[in-house]
């Protein structure tokens, strides 16, 4: 009994403890500048999870950006030099949007061209195995087997 219910506190306090995504610890006390530090934390990439935003994160990583982003919010920082300030602490790749650049070329291009050299790839392939293939001269001997044949055919 003793055992259950230490469990089950320990299940409450890890289920308390994970919080809920996009939950920060300490929310800004200016409603409008919250929505602000919302609206900048949906456009930031959780670099942990790679496909959210730190806003819908649940990673470490996430929390502590999105208190960095309502930090600066604070203190009266505007949107682009919150963006500006993590992009130059992690790269281009922590925009969910990156910007068109020679930096980010690969980003914007490569999945076009993986889908072309894929199509590009398929294309050969079908046209390789459409084509039939073409007849081969027949060697000595096996021009010599096959009169053979036929000749034993005859007679038969």
């Amino acid at each position: 009994m003793i055992r259950a219910l230490a469990v089950l506190v320990l299940w409450a306090g890890l289920a308390l403890g994970q919080g809920l995504p996009g939950a920060p610890e300490r929310q800004l006390a200016d409603p409008a500048q919250e929505e602000r530090a919302r609206a900048i934390s949906r456009g930031l990439r959780c670099l942990v999870c790679q496909n959210q935003s730190i806003e819908d994160s649940n990673a470490d990583l996430a929390r502590d950006m999105r208190m960095i982003v309502r930090e600066r919010v604070a203190l009266g920082e505007k949107d682009d030099q919150v963006r500006g300030f993590l992009v130059a602490r992690y790269g281009d790749w922590v925009l969910l949007d990156p910007p068109f650049k020679l930096g980010t070329l690969v980003l914007w291009l490569g999945p076009g061209l993986i889908l072309i050299a894929a199509l590009a790839t398929v294309f050969a392939l079908a046209r390789r195995r459409a084509r039939p293939p073409q007849p081969q001269a027949l060697s000595a001997e096996e021009r010599r087997r096959l009169k053979a044949l036929i000749e034993e055919r005859d007679r038969a």
